[in-house]
């Protein structure tokens, strides 16, 4: 049975929320209640997380779909590349950084009924900066692959 995507994903983004200090959304701008209790877009800078395609493999002569490898896309975004730079190095350490000994990952990804037996980092550009009507932005991509097994 294959590990299923969703936790994964719900998993990543808090994750990503959590390392960063900053609001993650998934698949969209990401939203934050204010001292009302009214929703409203997040602040910059933030980060949005998107799932691209997966892959899967298991042993041979068993179920082959046993593993999946999840591919993610964090995209960074901020008003200057500076924010951008920051954001982006802390999604980094969040997603694929080690402890102090290298023998283990530094923040735990708990993903319900998987194990996780790997993380990469695939992709890492640099801050590419846009103007729109709303004003300058700056965007930040990585792509991160996650592994998961059946628990």
């Amino acid at each position: 049975m294959t590990a299923a995507r969703l936790p994964v994903t719900r998993a990543l983004a808090a994750l990503v929320k959590k390392s960063t200090g900053r609001p993650c959304g998934v698949g969209e701008l990401p939203r934050v209640q204010d001292e009302s209790g009214e929703w409203k877009p997040a602040s910059a800078p933030y980060t949005i997380l998107d799932s691209l395609p997966g892959e899967f493999s298991g042993p041979p002569l068993s179920d082959w779909h046993a593993d999946a490898a999840w591919t993610y896309q964090v995209t960074s975004v901020g008003e200057r590349d500076d924010q951008v730079q920051w954001l982006s190095d802390r999604v980094r350490a969040g997603v694929v950084g080690r402890n102090d000994d290298g023998d283990e990952w530094a923040h735990d990804l708990h993903v319900p009924q998987a194990r996780v037996i790997d993380r990469e980092l695939s992709y890492d550009a640099a801050g590419e900066p846009s103007v729109s009507a709303a004003g300058a932005i700056v965007s930040y991509v990585q792509r991160f692959t996650i592994t998961v097994t059946p628990a």
